[in-house]
């Protein structure tokens, strides 16, 4: 499986089990997005901490993500992002619009104070 999906009270967490987060891989994360947000889970972690490649597809799905839980009155937090993925989110200037954490707990402890 591409993603964990682990469901943690008010909010979830997404594991991201892939090298590379691009056009094989980004319709899947979005439709699991989707299916949290109609589960009426409104906040959500997305932790990239084992993807080391992104394209312009998983960033459109990670903005999928965060407009989902925008809408629906939530947050949408990023984590554990690796080098190449940190430097992909800051040239389209997404650091300017997504919460990103160094890792998971400090993404948690984020969502739960929300």
């Amino acid at each position: 499986m591409n993603f964990t999906i682990d469901t943690k009270g008010n909010y979830t967490v997404i594991q991201s089990n892939v090298e590379k987060l691009d056009a094989t891989n980004a319709s899947e994360l979005k439709s699991e997005l989707v299916l949290i947000n109609k589960n009426a889970v409104n906040s959500i972690i997305l932790d990239l901490n084992k993807t080391k490649y992104c394209d312009s597809s998983g960033l459109s799905a990670i903005l999928i993500g965060n407009r989902l839980c925008k809408d629906a009155g939530g947050v949408f937090a990023l984590s554990g992002l690796q080098a190449n993925v940190e430097k992909m989110v800051k040239i389209s200037q997404l650091d300017k619009v997504l919460n990103i954490y160094e890792n998971l707990k400090a993404a948690t402890s984020f969502i739960e104070t929300k």
